[in-house]
């Protein structure tokens, strides 16, 4: 599944809210579903639909109904992106932080208390 559909789908705040309600309860139905959110059952549909095209959740059909399942396998895709930045990033703070350490303990504590 391309990122960038993950992305599109996470950008939206009813669709975290989905996948947030998917992860508390599994295999709920379009108008559990739908009770969940201040829009209508088409709307509520909408957001499903783009949710399933982005690999988020999955659907079986039981009878005359559709459960909606959370699938957390692009989220742990795009965590594993984040990921590689939070390394790079942490540790060029951590780098900074070391300078600004040498820093502060290369001052002459006099240096301070002039005017």
């Amino acid at each position: 599944m391309a990122v960038e559909h993950v992305f599109k789908a996470l950008a939206d705040h009813h669709r975290r809210h989905l996948l947030d309600v998917l992860s508390r309860n599994a295999g709920l139905t379009l108008i559990q579903l739908a009770s969940e959110l201040p829009m209508s059952r088409y709307g509520v549909m909408k957001h499903l639909r783009i949710l399933e095209e982005a690999g988020l959740i999955r659907t079986r059909k039981v009878g005359r109904e559709k459960l909606h399942y959370l699938d957390p396998g692009p989220i742990v895709e795009v965590a594993g992106w984040f990921d590689k930045y939070r390394r790079f990033w942490g540790e060029r703070f951590d780098r900074l932080e070391e300078y600004l350490r040498e820093i502060q303990q290369e001052e002459d504590p006099n240096d301070r208390n002039e005017p």
